[in-house]
């Protein structure tokens, strides 16, 4: 039995060239023939090469009426493949402008079939002297941001060549982002619920700097990097009350208690805590776990970091001399505990079941 009739590949497209003809070609010719085709919202002058995928090609193709984005196609082909290939392994996505090599899709697709419970990404060389700038940028500050921030190392944060297993598909049809923010989101989604990463490299392919790729890379961007970007905003609005407040109560107390930066800390930390979890449960990180336990870790995580605030705080104006500001110091040690806070948050606080 050819084991490769198991696995599905996915091609979303845009208007599409010839060059996703030529890729039909090359799949057939590597035994790869089940294959979906997402027209995400084509004009009607593209028709003709969705007809030929079908009628040559023998391809499935699915029809968005409008442009809904790379992420909705993506989970339209997944929603599909659940409903009438039940017995398949998995799905390789593939990106139809000529950017990935059949090699590399062969190697995908066997990895999927050798480790079906694993995410497989192909990652591109972005130190390679023929990748645009505008990709090479992206890539490496998004590798480093999701490392530092979800604790996910991985080469290519980007990449269109995956090999998704079944089970998996389950659960990203759940996951938020239409456009190409899904990717992102579908390696966090892979981290909570423990799904492993095998990455393997892949011929970095760029035809004429990449000007047919539809990635916007503001608005994209903006969109993938939303939660960390909620997070900041939530964040900030809970330090506004808390730093607020403690100037306030500083200069209330301080003629009359020796204590007033640990007292100025705690309630002012008390009150913006509240602000802060309510806002991080239901517009960050949408938690749908029980409130009382999240409750629970995310006081626990608050004593401690009230605790390490207000005693570096109280250490730091000490080794001053009393010539910073209690508030400026505040600052610096509160924001270094607030990236530390994302990651427990995160992993734990708000952390989705298995």
């Amino acid at each position: 039995m050819n084991r490769l009739d198991d696995v599905i590949v996915i091609i979303p497209s845009l208007e599409p060239n010839l060059k996703l003809l030529d890729l039909l070609e090359q799949l057939q010719n590597v035994n790869l023939n089940n294959i979906i085709i997402v027209n995400d919202g084509s004009a009607p002058s593209f028709n003709h090469i969705f007809n030929v995928a079908q009628e040559k090609y023998n391809c499935l193709v699915l029809k968005h009426y409008v442009n809904m984005g790379k992420g909705r196609a993506l989970k339209t082909a997944m929603n599909y493949v659940l409903n009438y290939f039940p017995g398949c392994i998995g799905v390789i996505t593939v990106d139809s402008d000529g950017q990935h090599q059949i090699d590399d899709i062969l190697i995908c697709a066997k990895k999927l079939i050798d480790n079906p419970s694993e995410l497989i990404l192909g990652y591109r060389d972005f130190d390679s002297s023929n990748v645009p700038f505008r990709s090479k940028f992206g890539n490496k500050i998004t590798r480093q941001i999701i490392k530092f921030l979800c604790g996910i190392k991985i080469q290519d944060t980007q990449t269109g060549l995956r090999g998704i297993p079944k089970d998996f598909m389950v659960a990203l049809l759940d996951v938020k982002g239409e456009r190409f923010e899904f990717e992102m989101n579908m390696l966090i989604e892979a981290k909570e619920k423990d799904i492993s990463i095998l990455e393997y490299p892949i011929s970095t392919v760029y035809i004429n700097e990449n000007s047919s790729s539809h990635f916007n890379p503001l608005k994209d961007s903006a969109k993938i990097y939303s939660i960390f970007l909620k997070f900041i905003i939530s964040s900030f609005s809970s330090f506004i009350v808390d730093i607020g407040l403690f100037s306030i109560i500083v200069n209330l107390i301080k003629p009359v208690s020796s204590y007033y930066i640990i007292i100025s800390t705690v309630f002012a930390r008390l009150v913006s805590s509240i602000v802060n979890f309510a806002l991080n449960k239901n517009r960050v990180f949408k938690s749908q776990g029980a409130t009382k336990y999240s409750a629970i870790k995310y006081y626990i995580l608050c004593i401690f970091q009230l605790i390490a605030s207000a005693l570096a705080v109280d250490a730091l104006y000490t080794l001053c001399a009393g010539k910073v500001s209690e508030s400026i110091i505040k600052i610096v040690v509160d924001f270094i505990l607030f990236l530390v806070s994302f990651q427990i948050q995160r992993e734990w606080v708000f952390r989705k079941g298995k």
